[in-house]
Order: C-alpha cells, then structure tokens, then sequence
C-alpha cells in the first residue's frame, strides 16, 4: 500500500470543533490511535480519541465553558469524555505510563509535555500516530511504513510491551485477523515469552478479542501464524497443529483445515466459532485401519465436551452454547437434501430454521477445507439442503409440534391420558405429517390419533381374543 507523502485526513465536523475550542484555550489536542490507522488504510472508524496537552481538569473547565457536557470518566488516568454535538470523545492529557504489576493497567501515570513522548506508550507502531490538520501526522515509530509493509510491530521493546498489557497478545493476533497483517518477528518472541501473563486477563476481555479475530477477513492465517500465541488461551489448539489426517479426503493438518473452515463460512459468531470448534475432537478419536487410512468415528460427539468448556471458560450464555454445540455435533450428519430428511433434522434442531442455515454455512466451509477432488459435491449438497430449506420455509410446511394443526389440549380432548403421552402422541403425528402419511389439518389429524393412536394403544391392552375377535366375540 502506497500513502502519499502528501495525504490527508478528513476528521468529523465535531471533531473538529472540539479540536478548536481546546487549541484556542491555549492547548494542543491531537487525533491519535485507532483512528488515524483506520483512515490511512480508507476504512471507517466511529471512535475518535484525542490526547491533549491540557490536565483533565483544564479540559473540563474549557469545554463545559463551550457549552459541552463531561464525564470523568478515567480522570485517574487523564482521561474525561466529552459530548461535542452528536459525538463522545475521549479526551486524555499526553502521559506516560508507570509500572504494570497486574499485567493490564499501569499502577501510576505521569504527564508529560509532548504528543511524541505520548505515543511512545502506545502498544503498535500503526496505532502510535497522531493527526492534527494544521500539522498533519506525527509518526515517530514509522506506523506508516509498517502498514506500507503489512506489518504489526510493537512500540520499542516487545517484551516490555507486552509484560505491561499482556492484553496486547491478543491485540496483535486480532489485528493481523483484521488486517492481514504478519506480525514482526521481534514483536511475535516477546509475544511468546510473555503469553503466560494472559492467565491475568479477564475471561470477557479474552472473549472480546477472539471473537473479533474470528470475524476478521483473515482469521484463518491468523489462527496459523499466531497458534502459538494462542495456546495460552486455547492450549485445544496445540493438539490440532500438524495433526496428519491421513485421508483422502483431507490434505491439510487438523489446524489448517479448521483455518480454513473458519474462512470458509460467513462472518458472524455462531458459524465462526462453530467452525473453529467442529473438529477438535479428531486428534482423541484418530485410528488407521489396515491399509493405513485414518478414520476419525464419533469425532463429532468428542469435540461438544470440549467445546462447551472453552466457551463455559469464555462466559458465552447458556444459549448461545448451545446453538453453536447443536452445530458441532451435527455438522457431519448425513442429510439428503429432500424435503422429508430437511424437515427431520430441522426437528432435531428445535425448528430453528436459522441454526438449518448455519448448519449449511458450516457443511459448505468444512467441504472448502477438504481436498478439492471431494469438495465441490458436497458444497453442492449444501447448496441443495439450503434450497430445500427455503422451499420449506416457503410453503409453511410442519416440522416441529408446535406447527401442528392440533395440540396437546386437543390430543387430550380426544381421549390420550394426561402425562408423557400426549408429547408421544404429538411426536407420532409429526413423523407422519413429515413422511407424508397425513396431511397437516385438524380433522385429519384427529383423526389419525383414533385410529393410530388411541385405537393401537387401546388394543395393545386387551386380551387377544378380544383384540383380534375371535373366540368368545
């Protein structure tokens, strides 16, 4: 990526406003971090932040006196937000950081004078840059450049950078998801001496930031360039990486092929973390048979347990556990794409028509992390299975109890005794709406329970001779 020695950058009218009110007060505000990185690389960033040669309490005074609202909310820090027309910003006095003994927040901060000795306690270079449009950019540590180069370097020494905030692993793994970024040799060893520290974190900021690598555009090589960085927080990695599979339908290690897979499938939470967990169990379940083919049987209902503990050990909720574990363990079900088999495992899904489509998503990634001579049928299959599914969605045909023409109060109007068999009931009238052997209206299904219900069940406790009118009838 070339950015011209002349380029410019195009802050809101708000932020804009704010700028100029604290520089005609005498101080010097700058746009910094995240910002600045996203609009050299054309991509949108709602969040401004600003870092400000005035102490917190100056810039409270100078803007409530503008007639902005404040907040002060990290004044122990420098930092207060400030409501500048439509927009919350933060706005931090320049500073440097003390000593990190919890491995996350510095114990003490001191100010100093200037925007450079600001930026120098920034974690990456391409986050180390402050724009301000009468002085244009501040890039001291050659931020730049490395997004020229495609590359995540930390700010001075790596090591220390890290022994700071080990947050800023995850950081580093998450923006080269984003980015496409490798990550500087130099910066990935202090990465790696100092991934021990994760265990400081907190479990909802460690979630944060994996899920916003599986989202990115390049999580797949991120998941293989940074595993090693990522074993301290998914140590189910390390088994996966260079697993051999030893089938012909696999040409990639246990951990490419889930890269791949996890690429493979849209961006949205439930198919990306159903992809990178679908197959951890294979490394637990792996045998060759006499030829010297590996088989993986059952390594479906293997990878659920260890599944649900990572996302128990990441506080996902109960329910979104669930979904991505229905997938798992289907994802490697067998399923014709005709209506009957659809609107079967549909059941079996809850009648979750959005979780059949993920599962869709998910068999096309799998097939697109196979080896191509076995991959482009069954992308087909999952392209037809997702036909079908739309086609039963279209016609409003049942596939679940609750869309049965008759309920359970009805099934008891008609004589079934209160208790586990009105839901045996109701189960066999959606096999036989599904197999076609009724159709889905009330007087038909009513009367299918006389006749196949009630009738079978009152004749299984008669005496033969009774049941079968014979002697003594």
């Amino acid at each position: 990526m070339d950015l011209s020695a002349d380029l410019r950058i195009e802050l809101p009218e708000d932020a804009l406003a704010l700028l100029s009110i604290l520089d005609t007060a005498g101080f010097e505000a700058w746009a910094v971090g995240g910002f600045v990185r996203d609009a050299l690389l054309g991509r949108a960033c709602s969040d401004i932040d600003i870092a400000c040669s005035a102490m917190w309490a100056d810039t409270k005074r100078v803007c409530e006196r503008a007639g902005l609202r404040t907040h002060e909310t990290g004044v122990a820090h420098g930092t207060i937000t400030v409501i500048c027309g439509d927009s919350a910003f933060e706005v931090t006095t320049f500073r440097s950081d003390g000593q990190y003994k919890d491995g996350r927040h510095p114990d003490s901060v001191s100010f100093v004078s200037s925007i450079e000795e600001d930026l120098a306690r920034r974690d990456f270079t391409i986050n180390a840059m402050a724009w301000r449009p009468d002085r244009g950019l501040v890039d001291p540590f050659g931020g730049k450049a490395d997004i020229e180069l495609g590359v995540i370097r930390a700010v001075g020494d790596p090591h220390q950078r890290f022994a700071e905030d080990a947050l800023r692993i995850l950081r580093a793994c998450r923006f080269s998801a984003e980015l496409g970024y490798a990550i500087e040799p130099c910066t990935y060893q202090g990465m790696l001496e100092n991934k021990g520290l994760l265990s400081k974190i907190s479990a909802e900021r460690v979630t944060h930031e994996l899920q916003k690598l599986l989202l990115g555009p390049h999580a797949g090589d991120a998941l293989l360039g940074c595993v090693d960085a990522l074993s301290a927080v998914l140590p189910e990695l390390v088994a996966m990486k260079g697993f051999d599979q030893q089938t012909p339908y696999h040409i990639f290690d246990v951990l490419e092929h889930t890269a791949r897979v996890v690429d493979g499938v849209p961006p949205y939470p439930l198919a990306r973390w159903a992809a990178l967990f679908h197959d951890m169990g294979k490394p637990a379940c792996f045998f060759k048979d006499e030829h010297g083919t590996g088989h993986f049987y059952g390594h479906a209902a293997v990878s659920v347990p260890i599944a649900r503990g990572i996302m128990q050990r990441l506080t996902f909720s109960n329910a979104f556990i669930d979904r991505v574990l229905a997938l798992v363990r289907r994802h490697d079900d067998v399923v014709p794409a005709n209506p009957k088999a659809v609107k079967r495992m549909l059941a079996r899904l809850g009648g979750d028509t959005e979780l059949f489509a993920a599962l869709c998503d998910l068999k096309r990634g799998d097939a697109r992390g196979q080896s191509p001579k076995f991959s482009g049928p069954r992308i087909a299959l999952a392209d037809d299975l997702q036909r079908t599914l739309e086609e039963i969605i279209a016609a409003d045909e049942a596939f679940t109890v609750k869309s049965l023409a008759i309920n359970g109060r009805d099934v008891m109007r008609l004589g079934v005794a209160q208790g586990p068999e009105i839901g045996e009931a109701l189960a066999q009238l959606l096999d036989a709406v599904i197999d076609g052997e009724v159709a889905n209206l009330a007087p038909d299904l009513e009367e299918y329970v006389l006749r196949n219900v009630i009738g079978k069940s009152f004749s299984k406790k008669l005496p033969k001779s009774v049941d079968g009118m014979g002697e003594g009838a």
